[in-house]
């Protein structure tokens, strides 16, 4: 029992031990950021008395739930949420340690409006277990409450009203986690950050936002880069928002008294204003304070120097989007579309060339959207450090219309090896799937050891801009040089 009770900056806590791991779960890293704390910076946790039990995870932030459980039918309607939801899980392997381990700090994805550390598709258990190192899990602040521009209307002290709430969430987190992971056996020096979509694109972010320099020495960014609207658009954003719920510029103060329910109908009310062309209305800014370049710029301009990445894509993203037999947008609302999530005028030329159909839009929003920002990304940043190129193409359930494809998000359960979930929801596992997992999980944790996803099993060079290999991930796992060189070309402009 001694070693499930630790103590930390705040406190004592209490663990379990399950399944070749101690779990601390529903740690708190920040004071809830309810009430008058709502929509500003987090706060430090205050200390406690006695031991806190932390055996389960925190609640979910607010969010919509999808009653059928996503693409592997995990349903996640019976899980409390709340504002109150700045919360860690910690898991260690139950080994003798003779140094500090490394470290891994997952950040979950969702479009930064669903999502939480604590869902059991991101448990760390296997991760660390087979891994033989530590891992994290966080929840952040999402939709209006994580991401609405609201530093432009606020004063100048500490504690006035931000902008990126849900990235000084994570910042937050991470600054918890170097102050307290050496108390769990884990390495402060040795951080790896990893995440899925807009958690992927949270770590673009952390990666140009001053704030975070030092907190983490290496990152691995899965389906998601540069993300970030441009400060005129969020003010936009904001005063809608402030204008829906009745609150002036000049009394932000008001927004501390308004029911949960209402902020979240006035920002989905602005979402379906916003109509089919915005993928993402809540998300990352540009903000003076905080992130002050979008993260493609401040990358290319050196602010991760040092810092070691593997990003990479799956082969069909699109499909979780775009499903058979729903409607597709017109010719020119299509081309209007992609020039505004791509941010390239180019765009309406380079969407003509895929042909309107389910499958023709799923072939788009996979190079244009996702594979496209990877690739500029990895350009930007190989200038200043070492960067893996990856793609994911194993298909589960071959014929499967879904699960037969390598769809955004299909990786997530391979790289935490957490198969044996799916397995229970319904997806049958075999070992080919089994054998890709144990390649992502080794080539993850070899680098969150050593800076290089290199295995004995699978060799990975490095990316560079004369040979451009690229770690395919599926039934037999291979390097390819530069694949799709052609269209990879046309779409960033590098030879």
């Amino acid at each position: 029992m001694e070693e499930l009770i630790i103590r930390i900056h705040c406190g004592l806590i209490e663990g379990i031990k399950d399944n070749g791991v101690r779990a601390w779960r529903g740690i708190p890293y920040a004071q809830p950021p309810v009430g008058e704390r709502r929509f500003r910076k987090p706060a430090p946790v205050k200390p406690w008395t006695g031991t806190r039990k932390t055996e389960t995870p925190g609640p979910l932030a607010p969010q919509p739930v999808d009653p059928a459980g996503g693409a592997f039918g995990l349903k996640r309607d019976t899980f409390p949420q709340s504002e109150d939801c700045l919360y860690l899980n910690v898991w260690v392997p139950d080994i003798p340690v003779e140094e500090p381990l490394p470290v891994m700090v997952w950040i979950h994805g969702g479009a930064f409006v669903t999502g939480g550390g604590g869902l059991p598709i991101y448990d760390g258990s296997e991760l660390a277990r087979r891994g033989g190192l530590i891992v994290v899990s966080l929840s952040y602040r999402l939709g209006p409450f994580g991401f609405v521009h609201l530093g432009p209307f606020s004063g100048e002290g500490e504690d006035r009203y931000v902008s990126n709430a849900g990235l000084l969430d994570q910042i937050a987190a991470l600054e918890w986690i170097q102050n307290n992971i050496a108390a769990f056996g884990g390495d402060p020096k040795q951080v790896t950050v990893f995440g899925e979509s807009a958690g992927s694109m949270s770590i673009a972010a952390l990666l140009a936002m001053p704030a975070a320099k030092g907190l983490f020495c290496r990152a691995i960014m899965q389906s998601g880069a540069s993300q970030a609207l441009p400060d005129r658009n969020g003010r936009i954003l904001a005063q809608n928002l402030l204008d829906e719920l009745g609150v002036p510029q000049d009394d932000l103060d008001k927004l501390a008294s308004i029911p949960t329910e209402e902020i979240m109908r006035a920002g989905n009310k602005l979402k379906q204003a916003a109509g089919a062309g915005a993928v993402m209305l809540f998300q990352p800014v540009i903000d003076v304070k905080e992130l002050p370049l979008s993260p493609l710029e401040a990358v290319a301009q050196g602010a991760a120097a040092g810092i070691e990445v593997i990003i990479g894509t799956n082969r069909d993203e699109g499909a979780l989007f775009i499903k058979d037999g729903m409607p597709l947008l017109a010719e020119e609302e299509n081309a209007k579309a992609y020039v505004a999530v791509t941010g390239a005028p180019e765009a309406e030329s380079w969407i003509r060339d895929y042909p309107l159909t389910v499958d023709g839009q799923r072939e788009a929003m996979t190079e244009l959207y996702f594979w496209r920002s990877s690739l500029q990304f990895a350009d930007a940043q190989l200038k200043h450090a070492p960067v893996w190129m990856y793609r994911f193409d194993f298909g589960m359930t071959p014929g499967h219309p879904l699960l037969g494809k390598a769809f955004h998000s299909a990786e997530i359960p391979f790289v935490l090896h957490n198969l044996d979930l799916l397995q229970s929801a319904g997806t049958p596992v075999d070992e080919r799937m089994r054998s890709v997992a144990e390649q992502m999980v080794n080539a993850w944790a070899a680098f969150a050891r050593s800076g290089n996803p290199s295995t004995e099993g699978l060799d990975w060079p490095a990316y560079r801009e004369d040979q451009r290999w690229t770690m395919v991930f599926a039934e037999e796992s291979r390097v390819v040089r530069d694949p799709e060189a052609e269209k990879r070309r046309k779409l960033t402009g590098k030879n």
